[in-house]
């Protein structure tokens, strides 16, 4: 049975949402990069945490994560700046 959606890997970054890590005091530009970017197809792609194995004991009831999905994290602060770009997307 197909998704109802599906995650296409030939979209490229096209542009980021918000402020760079560094900008936002969340990287010191080496291995610390929370991040968000819209996809040339119009998709967006999140940079955070896997903290996958410890949530997906927590999730609320009616939330579920295929096999092949991921559950990350991100500093508030990344997607607070990016909320003006995230109306253009």
């Amino acid at each position: 049975m197909a998704r109802a959606w599906e995650a296409d890997p030939s979209a490229l970054f096209e542009r980021r949402l918000g402020k760079s890590p560094e900008e936002l005091g969340n990287s010191d530009g080496n291995d610390e990069c929370p991040d968000i970017w819209r996809l040339d197809n119009g998709d967006v792609a999140v940079i955070g945490r896997d903290l996958t194995s410890h949530y997906a004991p927590l999730l609320p009831q009616g939330v579920t994560l295929a096999a092949d999905e991921r559950l990350v994290v991100i500093p508030g602060s990344t997607l607070r700046a990016a909320t003006a770009d995230i109306a253009d997307v």
